[in-house]
């Protein structure tokens, strides 16, 4: 089977550490060459201490369930015969406590907007039974156990 990879880098520098005053932002290299900057969110760690403008791990496991979703959607789609001209998600992720009383992402709810081009149309039942199929074949939502929920803007 595929082995992914990810580098996640840190550096201190000279910053105190003990007392918890110490930045977040962080860096992430994957096995393709692309590097990402990373911080805890500032909804976890307050600021200057973490970056609100990097990607925080939240975020990424958002990003990695709508990204996987689509990948599928698209690949499933151009089987059909259907043709996609674009496709946006505004996933969001919920927080809250798991049965075990830990924080967890409790919830995430992906929210796609396709566009398809060409003369034929896929009905409402046609692009759910696409979605549907896109969320069984993720492989991203079939590692989790977070509920995952698709609800396609129509």
């Amino acid at each position: 089977m595929p082995q992914h990879s990810a580098t996640i880098v840190w550096q201190r520098d000279a910053q105190p550490f003990t007392d918890h005053r110490y930045s977040r932002r962080h860096s992430w290299h994957f096995d393709g060459g692309a590097q990402v900057a990373a911080s805890s969110s500032p909804h976890v760690v307050r600021l200057p201490f973490s970056d609100p403008s990097a990607v925080d791990p939240e975020e990424a496991f958002i990003a990695a369930l709508s990204s996987c979703h689509m990948l599928w959607f698209l690949d499933l789609a151009a089987r059909a015969g259907w043709v996609v001209d674009s496709y946006r998600d505004a996933a969001t992720g919920l927080m809250a406590r798991n049965s075990q009383g830990r924080m967890a992402m409790a919830q995430v709810t992906l929210h796609p907007a396709v566009q398809f081009g060409g003369d034929r149309q896929p009905s409402r039942a046609e692009l759910e039974q696409l979605h549907h199929a896109a969320h069984a074949e993720c492989y991203i939502a079939n590692s989790v156990t977070t509920e995952v929920l698709c609800e396609p803007v129509f």
